[in-house]
């Protein structure tokens, strides 16, 4: 977004180019919207576009599936995923265990320092996905919970 002043046979126009596409230009002319078509061909410049997809929280299994629960609601089965890419150091529980929100449940190693990975679900492991010594990425699906 661009602000001009513009002086034309002496009254004074604020004018506010929202967005170019093409030889369309939206602008806002003294508080008034307008859509102008420009004579000339407009150059479009050589640094692309960012366009960037929807984020969601790396903890959700899928992406249609947000968090809606208050922090106070029981939480229910779902999976780990790993917050940053590593290696497994540790795994402290086994397939069938019984697991309490807050407990301790991997040691990740990533850029040379240990993390602890915490269960923030309550229910019985139903899958590790992973070994000890085994390479991770950010998102990963470590651990499953069930009810």
């Amino acid at each position: 977004m661009k602000n001009y002043k513009f002086t034309i046979n002496g009254n004074t126009y604020e004018v506010t180019l929202h967005n170019i596409e093409d030889n369309i230009a939206e602008i806002e002319v003294n508080g008034t919207n307008y859509t102008v078509e420009i004579d000339r061909k407009i150059q479009t410049p050589k640094t692309p576009k960012l366009v960037r997809k929807a984020e969601h929280p790396s903890t959700d299994s899928e992406a249609s599936t947000l968090r809606t629960a208050k922090p106070t609601d029981k939480k229910g089965g779902g999976v780990i995923k790993s917050p940053l890419p590593g290696v497994i150091l540790d795994i402290f529980i086994r397939e069938g265990d019984i697991v309490k929100e807050g407990q301790k449940l991997i040691i990740l190693e990533a850029m040379k320092m240990e993390n602890n990975i915490n269960s923030d679900k309550e229910g019985k492991v139903r899958r590790i996905h992973i070994k000890q010594g085994d390479s991770v990425l950010e998102g990963d699906v470590l651990i499953e919970i069930g009810d």
